[in-house]
């Protein structure tokens, strides 16, 4: 890992945040390595692929079950031949165009990311600090919660009913002044939707000088409305988006956050090279390409969607417990008495792998929707494990 030089008025404003000198040289030192946030992420999904067992049914990810489009594949694959080019054709251009006329927002509001791991934790380090701290739901995605802890901000982690959205009421209350409220919607893992009216209620009754960021990673899987309005009309809200789900492109890093141009340039203060400047031409053409597939989009959703409720009938069928209100490419699945860790085992020696458990929840794990053959598979280990 590298560092970077911060700036006398960058060093005012962190001292002023709270942090030490020592702290000020391990933030340079992480932001001069931006693609190093695997260092707070062994739940990335990128660390989970590693450890996946070669043979086995994958299902413990949230990868989607299937690649990048056709159209936005064959994108990528022909611009291969101009990858000595660093932009040839102004491909990050086109994509943020692209971006802007779909979603019906201004292109400055548009920022591109080697994925989304990069913007949530530089999110944390920009708005939290020891005297600013972060807020969450729990369970959630735990990524924001290491980088919490490597910067000794306060973290207030908000328990959440099962099927039911986070409580942002709860939120507030638990750090009435908090540098970062972050909500991920559908949430990971449950799938479940925080309704919109409850994230403008926060938006509106956070403190001013506080961030919420809202990601939708697993928006497309569902067809819930964005809060993308949020952040083309308000100065403090962050919408992040990630082509690794439902796009099928997990292992080509692409990502986007949504916000006003200042805010964006807080999230980049302390880093002399934005990261996002240089992006992998085949992310750029691939994601591009994806994002007008409107009608691969909606196709893909519905297949989604038809294996998550063919499986939930399953575990109906054999009065199997999980949790309602999934409105993604996951449900959690509760084993009632049983510890989740050992569930787990016991499917893959069935060679299913399913996802991790979380501290709330001893008893319950996460369970990715994959294809309709993979589910078939994950139905028939599960009923022999159940039944031994």
């Amino acid at each position: 890992m590298h560092s970077l030089t911060i700036e006398a008025a960058e060093k005012r404003d962190l001292l002023d945040r709270g942090y030490s000198r020592r702290q000020i040289g391990q933030v340079a030192a992480l932001l001069g390595a931006a693609a190093s946030v695997t260092s707070f992420r062994p739940a990335f999904a990128q660390s989970q692929a590693a450890r996946a067992v070669a043979g086995a049914v994958q299902i413990g990810a949230n990868e989607c079950w299937t690649g990048p489009f056709p159209v936005a594949a064959e994108a990528a694959a022909k611009i291969v031949a101009q990858g000595n080019r660093y932009d040839p054709g102004d491909l990050r251009g086109e994509f943020i165009k692209t971006v802007a006329q779909v979603e019906g927002v201004p292109a400055e509001h548009v920022l591109p990311w080697p994925g989304s791991g990069d913007p949530l934790v530089r999110s944390v380090i920009a708005f939290c600090s020891p005297e600013k701290g972060l807020v969450t739901p729990n369970p959630t995605f735990e990524a924001a919660w290491r980088a919490a802890a490597w910067l000794k901000a306060p973290l207030a982690r908000v328990p959440m009913a099962p099927g039911k959205g986070a409580d942002v009421k709860a939120m507030l209350a638990a750090n009435p002044n908090a540098g970062l409220y972050y909500i991920v919607s559908p949430n990971n893992p449950t799938g479940v939707v925080t309704p919109l009216a409850d994230l403008e209620w926060l938006a509106k009754n956070k403190p001013a000088d506080s961030v919420l960021l809202i990601d939708e990673a697993y928006l497309h899987f569902s067809e819930a409305p964005s809060a993308l309005a949020f952040a083309k009309t308000r100065n403090d809200v962050i919408v992040m988006r990630t082509f690794s789900k439902l796009f099928g492109m997990a292992g080509i890093r692409l990502g986007l956050t949504f916000a006003d141009p200042e805010l964006h340039k807080r999230m980049m203060r302390y880093d002399g090279y934005q990261v996002t400047g240089t992006l992998p031409v085949t992310a750029l053409a691939c994601g591009t390409a994806a994002y007008t597939a409107t009608d691969a989009i909606k196709a893909r959703r519905a297949e989604m969607i038809a294996v998550r409720e063919d499986t939930f009938a399953h575990l109906k069928k054999r009065n199997i417990a999980y949790h309602a209100g999934s409105e993604a490419n996951m449900f959690m699945l509760d084993w009632k008495t049983k510890p989740a860790k050992e569930m787990q085992a016991a499917l893959l020696a069935q060679n299913v792998q399913i996802g991790r458990s979380w501290e709330i929840w001893p008893t319950v794990s996460r369970v990715t929707v994959g294809s309709a053959e993979e589910m078939s598979k994950f139905k028939v280990a599960l009923d022999k494990v159940l039944m031994a």
